[in-house]
């Protein structure tokens, strides 16, 4: 009975025990959480427009573009038109009459070292061989050339013996006529550019690189619209870079047209178009500006002599001009030769007669070729080239 009643108690206690386990477990376990409450549900946000925020659209009123300020209160910008390219003003060049005379100081300074030398050499007492050989010399270094030289020695030899006693105003004039002689007084130097029988008149103009025979015919240009002449130029001159717009530019500051055609194109097309041009626009005057050309070089020279007889398709060239540069001196009789060859050269142009250029060699060019000096170029300015005057030119060469 004992054991019975020490089982049952025994049993109590277990059952107790594992009671209190049960129930600590249950009160560590979290509680699980409510159900959520149902969420308010709204319509989703408008697409925000150009320059609205972006938030939900507000029911206000709405202006237009043209009643909203803008920032700052500046007025809109206005959008410019690209400037006008306006057409360069036209000059009036200077007229050509008396030029040389305006330019004499000029010519002096440079050039009477001729005149002054011959005039000191003459005025010694005694004038002996080598004197002589002295005044030979200074013409020889003037570029006036050994036969001229010769000649005009030969000339003062005797009209110094027979005048004896040599004040320095009687040598002055003795000395001014025997260059006179030389240089010539008795020659057409006119630039023909008005022909009797027909319109226009054609000037050619042809060199050697460098001689500047662009910037004369450009200058040329100005000579003939000072005279109350129209011009067209024609820019034959295909192979020197930039030629045609040089041209171009000297054109367009007296008015002148100017006919140019495609770079390395035929220079022989470009003076054909330049003298139709000229002749359905009824002008007075067109020149013509050819490529430069090596004397040396018989192809080039042979297509300067085409481009002479496609121009004389229209009509008969009224002027050759040869432009030489007076620096070069003697040599410049080299390239002289040969152009007198390809073409009939009526008339020569000397640039570069101021600064080192020795006046002897107007002279010498005019022998050689026997055609005169028509134009000189004294100087850089548009208005330096001037017609070739003997009396001026010589005055300028023994000084006052």
């Amino acid at each position: 009975m004992e054991t019975v009643i020490l089982a049952v108690v025994i049993a109590v206690v277990v059952l107790g025990a594992l009671g209190g386990l049960i129930v600590g477990s249950r009160r560590r376990k979290p509680l699980p959480p409510p159900p959520p409450a149902a969420p308010d549900i709204t319509a989703p946000p408008a697409e925000p427009h150009v320059g609205d925020e972006a938030e939900t659209p507000r029911d206000e009123p709405r202006r237009t573009i043209e009643e909203v300020d803008l920032p700052g209160g500046s007025a809109p910008v206005a959008v410019e038109e690209p400037p006008s390219v306006e057409a360069p003003e036209i000059e009036i060049p200077e007229p050509t009459a008396g030029r040389l005379v305006r330019l004499r100081a000029r010519l002096s300074r440079s050039q009477n070292a001729l005149g002054k030398g011959l005039l000191t050499l003459l005025s010694r007492e005694h004038l002996d061989e080598e004197t002589w050989e002295e005044v030979e010399d200074t013409l020889l270094t003037a570029d006036v050339g050994v036969q001229p030289t010769q000649e005009l020695v030969e000339r003062l030899r005797e009209r110094v013996k027979v005048l004896g006693t040599r004040t320095p105003e009687e040598l002055r004039g003795l000395l001014r006529d025997e260059l006179l002689k030389l240089v010539g007084t008795d020659v057409d130097r006119t630039v023909k550019t008005e022909p009797e029988d027909r319109k226009p008149g054609i000037v050619m103009v042809v060199g050697v690189n460098g001689t500047g025979k662009t910037t004369t015919t450009g200058k040329l240009a100005r000579v003939l619209v000072a005279d109350g002449r129209t011009v067209v130029l024609g820019a034959a001159d295909t192979f020197r870079a930039a030629a045609a717009d040089q041209l171009q530019t000297w054109g367009e500051r007296v008015g002148a047209y100017t006919v140019r055609g495609p770079e390395a194109g035929d220079p022989a097309s470009v003076a054909f178009d330049a003298v139709k041009e000229g002749k359905e626009m009824g002008v007075d005057v067109v020149l013509i500006d050819t490529a430069g050309r090596l004397h040396t070089k018989t192809g080039l020279m042979d297509e300067l002599g085409k481009v002479k007889r496609v121009v004389e398709k229209h009509a008969p060239l009224d002027e050759v001009l040869l432009v030489l540069d007076a620096t070069t001196g003697q040599n410049g009789l080299v390239q002289a030769r040969v152009f007198a060859e390809v073409v009939d050269i009526t008339g020569i142009v000397l640039t570069k007669l101021d600064g080192t250029a020795k006046g002897g060699i107007v002279v010498a060019v005019q022998r050689e070729l026997g055609v005169p000096v028509k134009l000189i170029g004294l100087g850089e300015g548009a208005d330096d080239l001037a017609p070739f005057e003997p009396e001026a030119f010589v005055d300028a060469l023994i000084g006052d």
